[in-house]
């Protein structure tokens, strides 16, 4: 991902953090402080989005949450994305393309502000890093034997940013919208209290 990009990517995560923190708060209880002593663990996540491997590819991710702290919690993850590249690759009169693989795997930390926020209990507002393991296969068309460097820009390391929310529909269910410097991600919670 560019600089520039990267740097938008921030900047819109942080107007959305704002406003559902805005929202959150306006939506809260004005009557009595907020008493929200909610655990976020024993939670599978599930969600579909982008990835940012030198192109834009499609991901599904799946993760489990485990309390380990007050607002803590761990949760390890994997990821799949498999595509066909945008570009052609002209070699010895032919076009080729070649088809990529990503399987991250890893664990991620996230720490909920709900309490710090004193947020409504519908929502859930976090920062999170990860840190795992990228496995990648590239597989070229058949007759390919030119340069297959070009398909080699994953690094084997997971390293990300997030910043995340997450709207609880009912008690066991939610959707979370986790942007990302790795792999951004929309999907569905399901806690199991």
């Amino acid at each position: 991902m560019q600089p520039t990009t990267r740097i938008r990517a921030i900047a819109l995560a942080l107007i959305l953090l704002g406003t559902a923190t805005s929202y959150a708060q306006n939506n809260a209880p004005n009557n009595k402080p907020q008493q929200k002593d909610e655990s976020y663990g024993n939670t599978l996540n599930l969600g579909i989005g982008i990835g940012y491997y030198g192109q834009s590819a499609p991901f599904f991710m799946a993760s489990y949450e485990f309390n380990v702290a007050r607002n803590f919690t761990l949760s390890p993850f994997i990821g799949i994305s498999s595509y066909r590249s945008y570009d052609d690759y002209y070699y010895g009169g032919n076009h080729y393309y070649y088809h990529e693989t990503i399987v991250p795997i890893g664990v991620k930390g996230t720490y909920y502000f709900d309490r710090l926020l004193n947020l409504n209990p519908k929502w859930d507002i976090y920062l999170a890093a990860s840190l795992g393991y990228v496995f990648d296969n590239v597989v070229w068309d058949d007759g390919y034997y030119g340069d297959r460097s070009v398909a080699n820009s994953v690094s084997n390391l997971y390293l990300a940013g997030h910043i995340g929310a997450e709207y609880h529909i009912t008690r066991r269910t939610g959707l979370f919208l986790d942007l990302s410097t790795g792999i951004s991600t929309f999907g569905l919670a399901f806690h199991h209290r």
